[in-house]
């Protein structure tokens, strides 16, 4: 008997100091995902959200027969199949370059890469709104100097081609240097014993690259990954209403905004989020079993 309650004393106070996370966590988290559920099944819109009535799945065959969320939807789809990706092998590249070379500088590099990863988005925004300005932007201007003057006056963030690959470029700059201090602590917990047994094999860096580093951090660079899909739905409302004129590079977060505070359309607005949020797990749970591999 004495033993039984020994065992079990442990899980009880466990659960008493978990007790308080787990209900804050359901307060914040699972009760306004249950709310977000039940509007998307009902007319709510900002007049009368307490009297909404229950229509069922129309605010869904609504949403798929709609011009504008199938454009964002296709905006925020382009996002999600290149951003991640470049943002990830980029800090990469910038987590080898820093950890496994010889230069003096190497603390400073880090602080210059880390910086922008610190500063708002809404910032992030403005500054490369400038840097796409038709007629003043850097861009521009180095395009004409090196002799390519069909980009004299290109608008990078209204042309509806060009856009939404604007948003991606801001959010990759912005990005990378935060996933690369996350791959050179990866890195830098990779033995050294097995860099110089891999040296005394005559292994070069690009064959310790390939074959000891991505090894060995794979799961990192497959929680980086995750954590790059949810910024990227995230981050893309910031930058998208920042850089870009209204409609030119819609998003599904600014569709919902557009549709719930500006049309008022809160149930068709949680429609979409409720497709939001299933879409985000999804692609977590999909990324994590590509990149992820069995713990033994």
């Amino acid at each position: 008997m004495l033993k039984n309650r020994a065992f079990k004393t442990p899980w009880i106070f466990v659960g008493i100091c978990v007790l308080p996370a787990f209900l804050l966590t359901l307060y914040v988290i699972a009760w306004p995902a249950i709310q977000v559920l039940w509007l998307s099944f009902t007319n709510a819109s900002v007049l009368g959200m307490q009297s909404a009535e229950f229509i069922g799945l129309k605010n869904y065959s609504d949403m798929f027969g709609d011009r504008r969320f199938i454009e964002a939807l296709n905006n925020t789809g382009r996002l999600l199949l290149v951003a991640p990706v470049i943002t990830i092998v980029f800090a990469l590249i910038l987590a080898v370059m820093v950890t496994q070379s010889k230069l003096k500088e190497r603390n400073f590099y880090r602080t210059v890469f880390f910086f922008p990863s610190i500063v708002s988005m809404t910032v992030i925004g403005i500054v490369w709104s400038f840097i796409f300005h038709p007629r003043m932007g850097l861009l521009n201007v180095l395009l004409v100097g090196l002799g390519f003057e069909q980009f004299e006056h290109f608008p990078w963030v209204a042309d509806p081609t060009t856009a939404i690959w604007t948003v991606a470029v801001a959010f990759i700059w912005q990005s990378a240097g935060y996933f690369m201090v996350m791959h050179i602590a990866a890195i830098d917990g990779v033995s050294a014993d097995v860099y110089e047994a891999a040296t005394i094999d005559g292994a070069g860096p690009i064959r310790k690259l390939v074959s000891i580093t991505l090894p060995l951090i794979k799961n990192i660079v497959g929680i980086t990954f995750i954590f790059a899909i949810s910024g990227i739905l995230d981050n893309s409302f910031a930058l998208s209403r920042v850089m870009t004129p209204k409609g030119r590079a819609d998003v599904l977060l600014t569709y919902i905004y557009t549709q719930g505070f500006e049309n008022a359309r809160y149930g068709y607005a949680m429609a979409i989020t409720a497709f939001t949020l299933i879409l985000a797990i999804g692609l977590a749970a999909i990324s994590r079993l590509v990149t992820g591999s069995k713990e033994r």
